[in-house]
């Protein structure tokens, strides 16, 4: 028997046994990758709408120092979690809050807090470029017809950043669903935990670690399949023509969809 062969029997012989923990494993990766992206997004665009706040020179001081108060709140929430390793942020959460509070934290709590708030970390610099790289004329423009500025980051700046930051939004799942294999370090039972588990019992590391990486690989791919589809859907309709009986319709703005026939 070849060394090959040896391996495809190997790998038989663990999923055979295993899948079932595998497929748990896989799911708990899934659950806390897109949970915790989903809430660590909401973080993002909290942070990155507080950062892009504007104010005039003509200000009074306690405007002013409460916008730099909380930006420098949030600089420093940025730069801790993005400067720090995950696998210390679970550590420092799953045993310093007991340590610090006397009060215990279980580890499915500890591990979806902590990727929360390290995604929210990224996306808030995320948001806050997407919302800068929108051309100033957009928020000219937005004022000019009345708009406050709420009104215009809902109705006019939001909807565009959300669009730009969409790829990155998709890569920071990605990178979760990878990640959150540190969180065996506080017993939290995802994917690669189950490789420790499994290998711990019968010592096949190996094809073990060719059934979690076919699996990641698996995962990454739908999800990266998924967020793509999901930014075509956002890009819309490819002709958008402006055609009316209307002489005057052009000079006022307006304009009328059309959905042509693709030329073969």
């Amino acid at each position: 028997m070849t060394v090959f062969e040896k391996l495809l029997v190997d790998i038989g012989k663990q999923w055979s046994t295993y899948a079932a923990q595998y497929f748990g494993g896989a799911w708990n990766t899934i659950k806390l990758a897109v949970i915790a992206t989903a809430v660590g997004c909401l973080i993002g665009l909290i942070c990155g709408i507080l950062q892009t706040i504007p104010y005039a020179k003509s200000d009074n001081v306690a405007k002013k120092g409460i916008i730099w108060i909380v930006r420098g709140i949030i600089r420093a929430y940025v730069e801790v979690f993005r400067g720090t390793p995950m696998i210390l942020q679970a550590i420092f959460v799953y045993f310093g809050i007991p340590y610090f509070t006397g009060a215990s934290v279980d580890m499915i709590t500890a591990a979806y807090l902590v990727v929360s708030i390290n995604t929210g970390a990224y996306m808030a610099e995320t948001v806050r470029g997407g919302i800068l790289s929108i051309d100033p004329g957009q928020t000219e423009g937005a004022k000019a017809i009345g708009m406050n500025h709420v009104q215009t980051m809902t109705h006019v700046i939001l909807p565009q950043t959300l669009r730009n930051i969409l790829p990155q939004i998709g890569n920071n799942l990605i990178i979760n669903i990878k990640d959150t294999s540190v969180m065996f370090v506080i017993g939290y039972a995802e994917l690669f935990a189950v490789h420790k588990s499994v290998t711990g019992s019968n010592y096949l590391y190996f094809p073990s670690a060719v059934i979690e990486m076919v699996m990641y690989l698996c995962m990454t791919i739908f999800f990266s399949l998924l967020l793509r589809w999901w930014e075509k859907k956002m890009d819309g309709h490819k002709n958008y023509d402006g055609t009316t009986t209307d002489t005057l319709a052009h000079t006022s703005g307006m304009t009328t969809y059309v959905k042509k026939k693709e030329v073969r």
